[in-house]
């Protein structure tokens, strides 16, 4: 047995169908706007020839004039020299031995937390960012001319520090960690 449809079950039908329609039409559009942000936000890696002609664009523009008269300059030539000095015990992430020279960074540093250390006769910046939750409180009980032993997988340098920037992942005093920089959340 078959039951006739009425004017108003007609119309609950259309509607629904209507409903149906437009809310489809919805998440299509949402999904396929997703995927085109996702796709114009990630931006394809330089090749080796762009690489070079966007570094060539930005030593033509007053900071990079700048930094190349810095880097030709005696003070320039030294921390580029003490970085270099350094490099491949960074690159490996292997032990280096340092000594505390200072307890404070230089004036108007903005690097968060550190110290000055001396690595093999050159001065350094040790760096350990900016501090969340205590993590340094180990590191604040060091004194001048402790004897010290860091890993690092970072060092950096600019125009306005005459000290190479060394990154801090681990220190050891004594044969006891005092700090080890814990993993990065969310990936590398």
């Amino acid at each position: 047995m078959l039951i006739k449809p009425t004017k108003n079950m007609k119309k609950v039908i259309y509607a629904l169908i209507l409903l149906l329609v437009v809310v489809s039409g919805l998440v299509f559009t949402n999904c396929k706007f997703k995927n085109e942000i996702a796709n114009k936000s990630t931006p394809k890696p330089l090749s080796a020839a762009d690489r070079e002609a966007e570094l060539k664009k930005w030593e033509a523009t007053p900071d990079g004039i700048k930094f190349k008269e810095w880097e030709a300059s005696p003070e320039g030539k030294k921390v580029l020299a003490g970085a270099d000095k350094i490099s491949k015990q960074v690159s490996d992430s292997t032990n280096m031995e340092a000594v505390v020279t200072s307890l404070s960074l230089p004036p108007g540093s903005r690097l968060g937390f550190g110290v000055m250390v001396r690595i093999n006769g050159d001065d350094y910046i040790l760096s350990f960012g900016t501090e969340e939750a205590n993590e340094f409180h180990q590191l604040r009980s060091l004194k001048v001319n402790d004897k010290i032993v860091i890993r690092s997988h970072f060092v950096s340098y600019a125009p306005k520090y005459s000290y190479p920037i060394v990154s801090g992942d681990y220190v050891e005093r004594d044969s006891k960690i005092i700090y080890k920089r814990a993993p990065r959340k969310g990936g590398c």
